[in-house]
Parts: structure tokens; C-alpha cells; sequence
């Protein structure tokens, strides 16, 4: 018995020594970013000032920029690629689909989700899902940083931000990070969606608020999007009530499943306008 408590106490003590460690680390890549322009994360080239495409931090290079997989053609409510064909130019997803006709996918129109709309300027293939793997599994920040500024760069949020209340009126009033369950959050020690949150929220000057997830469920990774939506039915909670207008922030969107259950806890706490925030989507 008092070894086993030991042991406990040893392992809490040596989690909390790796976070104060990886906190360190991302101050200390903070301060190197702003004092050197460093080097592209895709292509390694050495960056100019002038080349650094960033709201804040991770730069990438224009030619990286351009090449990156960019979601140009795709449903306006799921994301959905409708279209597939290699991206040319930096021109952002959203001045793609700006005045067209409304664009929806099949499965929109027959069983549309509980979010109305979708931001995911990226494609989940190639470089993005190098760099995805990077931010998610080992903590990269660099990686986290470079996704957030193309996130910026390439949404209409970019040019809302600053231009009076006709344009930051159709921001989002609050933001929703997709939780992790607590014995999974200590585990990995890093909560992607809530880290890209955060940054969003204090970016963008909007407020965060905080959903609970209620039970720890089987992985999604290797489960059809049926078995997605069975696995997350009623997984989450929100305490007390939202605005109107919310967005839900996480890092890649696969089926929908996870933010569609999500959003009809909001719905629940009493939002009415529901869009989802992803860096990437991935095709089918």
C-alpha cells in the first residue's frame, strides 16, 4: 500500500515537472520567434521579415503558403470537399466562395448537423497533416502556431477584425474549445483544441467558456461515422448558459461527429447560431 501510494506520488510529481518543462520550452520558442525570423518549418529555407505570413507567431514562407492543400470548393455548412483539385494561388477559402450560390453537400441537405456552418481552410493531407501530427501528439507549438496564423491569414475573420461594429458584429460572441475527459487530458498532458482556443479567444477578443466532457469514450480514430455518433451520444455538458451566437474550436474535423454532438449540448444551453472552427477537414 505504501509503495503503491509512492509510486502515485512520483508519477503526479514527474507530469508535473514535463508540463513545467514544456511550459518552459514554448516561452523560450515565443522569444526566439520574435527576436529571429528562424526558418520555415516545411521547407526549412531561411525566412526574411518580410516573408513571415503570421497574425502573431509561426512564420512560413510564401512559397510554402501557396502550396499548401487550401479547402477552396466545399460545403458551407460540414466542409466538406465538393470539389478536389490542387490549390493555385493564396487566395483564402472563403473569398473563393464569397456571393456564389449556397453550396451544400448531400448529407447536408438529408441529415444536416446541429452547427450551421463550418470555417476549415485546410485540407487534412500532405504538409498540414505532417504538421497536425506534430501539434497533437507531441506538443509542437511551433506547428500550433504556423496552423492558427494560416487560420487567420486565410478566413474572413482576418479582415473583420478591427473595422467597426458592422464588420465584428458577425464574429461569434463566445468560444467553445471541444473538451477532452480529465483522465485523458492527464494523460497526454496537452489539450490541442483548448490550446487553439485559448490563442483564437484572446486574438479575436472574444470571450472562451468552458464544456465538460462526461465520460471517457473509445477512441474515434478506427470507428465509422456511425459508430462515431453512437460513441458520443450525450458525451457532453455545458454548465449554465451561452450566448446566441457560439463557435466551437477544435483541431481537425473528420466526420463531424464530435461537433455535432457538441453543439447540441449548446444548443441545450441555449445557442441558437452554432458554427464550427477547424484548422483542417479531412476528405473523404
Amino acid at each position: 500500500m505504501v509503495n503503491s501510494n509512492l509510486g502515485i506520488r512520483l508519477t503526479e510529481r514527474i507530469r508535473a515537472i514535463n508540463q513545467l518543462s514544456t511550459r518552459f520550452v514554448a516561452k523560450v520558442d515565443s522569444c526566439m520567434a520574435r527576436c529571429l525570423p528562424g526558418c520555415c518549418p516545411l521547407c526549412r529555407a531561411p525566412l526574411q521579415t518580410r516573408d513571415a505570413l503570421v497574425c502573431r507567431h509561426g512564420p512560413i514562407c510564401e512559397r510554402c503558403y501557396v502550396s499548401l492543400p487550401f479547402n477552396r470548393q466545399a460545403c458551407e455548412r460540414c466542409a466538406e470537399p465538393l470539389v478536389m483539385y490542387a490549390s493555385q494561388g493564396c487566395a483564402s477559402w472563403a473569398d473563393e466562395i464569397a456571393g456564389s450560390a449556397s453550396r451544400l453537400c448531400g448529407r447536408c441537405l438529408t441529415r444536416p448537423p446541429a452547427f450551421m456552418a463550418t470555417r476549415a481552410p485546410l485540407l487534412y493531407r500532405g504538409e498540414v497533416r505532417t504538421l497536425m501530427q506534430r501539434f497533437k501528439f507531441d506538443g509542437d507549438r511551433r506547428s500550433g502556431q504556423m496552423l492558427l496564423s494560416v487560420f487567420l491569414q486565410a478566413e474572413s475573420i482576418h479582415e473583420a477584425m478591427g473595422h467597426g461594429n458592422e464588420a465584428t458584429s458577425h464574429l461569434p460572441e463566445a468560444l467553445v474549445a471541444v473538451p477532452l475527459h480529465c483522465g485523458r487530458a492527464r494523460q497526454r498532458g496537452f489539450n490541442q483544441a483548448h490550446w487553439l482556443a485559448t490563442r483564437l479567444a484572446d486574438r479575436l477578443g472574444i470571450p472562451l467558456m468552458v464544456a465538460q466532457r462526461k465520460r471517457d469514450d473509445l477512441s474515434q480514430r478506427k470507428l465509422t461515422r456511425a459508430g462515431r455518433q453512437r460513441n458520443l451520444r450525450g458525451a457532453f455538458e455545458v454548465s449554465g448558459s451561452l450566448p446566441r451566437h457560439i463557435a466551437l474550436v477544435d483541431d481537425v474535423m473528420t466526420t463531424g461527429a464530435t461537433l455535432d454532438s457538441l453543439a447540441r449540448a449548446c444548443r441545450r444551453a441555449g445557442a441558437k447560431r452554432i458554427e464550427a472552427w477547424v484548422m483542417a477537414r479531412t476528405p473523404r
